[in-house]
């Protein structure tokens, strides 16, 4: 949050632009869809801990790098730089999602997930107000500490020890010999034979898709919002992201209370409810004055922590080991590839139209994805998977009554 809040800040004021802000997030993202295939695959491949300690070293070279662009002030190295950061960032997310099984007991795997969901989101919230601050005061504490921040992350990983000895995907004999020999298109393309055969699964997938197609433009309305609606510097930018983070915190709370107490009915349920929620107080936080909007983004972003948190739980309760990688960083492409397309729209519209009425569109977009779960939990489109995370077969476990 360090490098986002300061390079989306340093690029408003060299270019003086509301669409070049658009355009680093757009070179990011760019680079994070490219990147989502390849990381789940080499997951799935290789030892995964090493590929999150590879990326937290590039990461820090290229948080660096970023010293550059205030001593050359050019658009195209603030673009070509923060891309780079982002295509590393699939490798390590992915990864600190796919070694959660292999770090916990199966009645610690909930727990793991929130925990790792909320601490996260917490340096967010306190990184963002920090990094609003500091680029007030220079960008080049911003780019330098955020540096250090990815090696500190690499010194945490190096220690982390497995109680099977190793970090790779679980995988029988003659799995292991399959792989040598498939290509990487194979790979890939059987984790999505995988995901399009389990209905929850997908679900999941294209729910986070529906959610992008209204919270892309967030990722430049939140600065726009801070610098030309409120007229704030980059503290009022870091104030707005940091209270999106201290509501993803609280709903990364929210979702593991309720997650243990929740069957499975009802967690279909919570998440079209948690999605409707999102979506109309983001709309409200578009149209209210600063402190109705650190309000209704909180709400906002509480509604998206549960489901976060309950979305992950399923995800690692029931999809195999030796999928983990690929469906987390799949999902996460889906998911950057619809930011990249709601980003690029709200990038154009911000030199046709007011910035609040951009963000009351994104937040309809972002409620419409309740509509569509909704549809396919009355409908019955989503029956209960297997509960075991190493089962090989996503069908449901007994068949479904029609309505």
């Amino acid at each position: 949050m360090f490098n986002t809040i300061a390079v989306l800040s340093l690029t408003l004021h060299v270019t003086g632009s509301n669409a070049a802000v658009g355009g680093v997030m757009i070179a990011r993202t760019i680079a994070a869809v490219a990147a989502a295939p390849i990381a789940g695959v080499l997951l799935d491949r290789l030892d995964r801990k090493a590929i999150m300690i590879a990326s937290d070293l590039a990461g820090a070279v290229f948080a660096a790098g970023l010293l550059l662009t205030l001593r050359y002030p050019e658009s195209w190295l603030l673009y070509s730089l923060s891309a780079l950061l982002s295509f590393a960032q699939p490798f390590f997310s992915g990864g600190r999602s796919a070694i959660l099984p292999t770090i916990t007991a199966a009645e610690e795997l909930k727990t793991a997930n929130a925990l790792t969901q909320t601490t996260a989101w917490l340096t967010l919230a306190v990184g963002a107000m920090l990094g609003g601050v500091t680029a007030d005061v220079g960008f080049d504490w911003a780019f330098l500490l955020n540096a250090l921040s990815f090696l500190f992350s690499a010194a945490v990983l190096w220690k982390l020890t497995s109680p099977t000895g190793s970090f790779r995907a679980a995988r029988s004999e003659v799995e292991a010999h399959k792989q040598s020999r498939i290509h990487f298109w194979g790979d890939f393309t059987d984790s999505l034979r995988y995901m399009r055969r389990a209905p929850l699964i997908l679900a999941i997938g294209l729910s986070y898709v529906g959610w992008a197609s209204g919270g892309g433009a967030a990722q430049i309305l939140f600065t726009l919002v801070g610098e030309r609606v409120f007229l704030g510097g980059p503290a009022v930018v870091g104030l707005i992201w940091g209270f999106a983070g201290i509501g993803l915190v609280l709903g990364g709370f929210l979702g593991h209370f309720i997650g243990r107490r929740l069957t499975y009915q009802g967690y279909l349920h919570t998440v079209w409810i948690n999605y409707l929620i999102h979506g109309l107080s983001y709309a409200l936080f578009s149209i209210g004055n600063l402190a109705t909007a650190l309000v209704f983004i909180t709400i906002s972003r509480m509604s998206m922590g549960s489901n976060n948190v309950l979305n992950r739980t399923m995800l690692l309760t029931h999809v195999p080991d030796r999928y983990l990688g690929r469906v987390f960083t799949t999902i996460e492409g889906m998911l950057n590839a619809t930011m990249l397309a709601s980003l690029t729209v709200a990038s154009i519209a911000t030199v046709h139209y007011p910035i609040r009425m951009i963000g009351i569109v994104a937040g309809f977009l972002s409620a419409s994805t309740a509509v569509f779960w909704a549809w396919a939990v009355f409908a019955r489109k989503l029956p209960e998977p297997l509960s075991h995370a190493a089962s090989e077969d996503p069908m449901p476990a007994k068949p479904v009554t029609p309505a």
